[in-house]
């Protein structure tokens, strides 16, 4: 592989240290191989301050970068995989599935132990639908706000008694070495993850195949397939409206499992369905799954919210 290998990187504290560990993971793999991180600024950066749900729009966290990738500034970039369209630009495709993190929402409290102990009223920080929807149905009682920023903003804000709890993604936290903030981590039982949580993506360009070989050994199958099974449900529903949406795929032999959620954002109707297949056909299972959900009632939802884009990065 050419060296310097060049990848493309949000700039987030977050961004940074997951591509870190690519960068590591190849260059030990690769003696000799240099690899440098290209920090972009993407539009999901730039606003703070308004909900992602309003600012619409695919790939506010990945189309910078991409247009990098397509302009040869870099040669990979790593993304999260929740925050990556499913439609990709052409020439681009996410060639490797490193193994995935926890999928699993976390939630943090200083005084309550779990999103049943907070006492009525209580505030709750989060800036996705799907987390919003899914608390509202668990907790009509509760204060759910609005919550931007980096990690670090969110846990000051808590601290601050600014919110009584806070949601965010496991894996981001693991990865920081953030674990001892953790109050728990809810099942996805209890609160079903946002498409791809907890797993990463690198995208290549599609004719740069000794690249592509070169990187093989960061592939994860078991992870690939059920994210493969979560963003084909997601991709059958996208194009509606910002709803909130959610999928969890796991793998047990050959055999892929996915549970998929359509919700009204109110949180008063909560669809969700489970089915299973074989491991060679997990695209088509997130796909039927999908259209399973669309005629239980799930098209009068998206159909009722009225917006520009497909559902909001989680």
């Amino acid at each position: 592989m050419r060296t310097p290998l060049r990848i493309g990187t949000r700039a987030s504290l977050l961004a940074v240290t997951q591509s870190t560990w690519v960068k590591n993971q190849i260059e030990r793999a690769h003696p000799g191989l240099r690899v440098d991180l290209v920090k972009i600024t993407t539009k999901g950066d730039r606003i703070l301050d308004v909900p992602l749900a309003k600012v619409g729009g695919k790939g506010l966290f990945v189309k910078e970068i991409e247009d990098a990738l397509l302009a040869g500034e870099v040669d990979l970039a790593v993304h999260s995989m929740k925050d990556v369209p499913t439609e990709l630009p052409d020439g681009l495709h996410i060639g490797i599935v490193p193994e995935r993190e926890t999928p699993r929402d976390a939630f943090l409290s200083v005084h309550h132990d779990s999103i049943g102990a907070l006492p009525t009223g209580a505030t709750v920080g989060t800036s996705s639908l799907r987390r919003k929807s899914q608390l509202a149905a668990m907790r009509p009682d509760l204060a759910i706000v609005d919550l931007r920023g980096n990690i670090d903003t969110r846990l000051r804000k808590l601290d601050e008694g600014i919110f009584d709890a806070i949601i965010l993604a496991g894996a981001g936290l693991h990865r920081l070495g953030l674990h001892g903030r953790i109050t728990t981590l809810l099942e996805p039982v209890q609160m079903l993850p946002a498409i791809g949580q907890g797993a990463l993506g690198i995208e290549l360009r599609r004719d740069d195949t000794d690249l592509l070989a070169g990187l093989q050994f960061l592939n994860h199958r078991t992870t690939a397939v059920a994210v493969a099974a979560e963003r084909a449900f997601l991709l059958r529903l996208e194009g509606g409206c910002q709803v909130p949406i959610g999928a969890h795929a796991t793998v047990s032999g050959e055999t892929v499992s996915l549970t998929g959620l359509i919700a009204s954002v109110d949180g008063t109707t909560l669809l969700k369905e489970t089915a299973a297949g074989p491991v060679d056909r997990a695209a088509e299972l997130g796909t039927s799954l999908a259209e399973t959900l669309l005629a239980r009632g799930g098209k009068a939802i998206l159909d009722a919210v009225y917006c520009a884009g497909p559902p909001a990065a989680d």
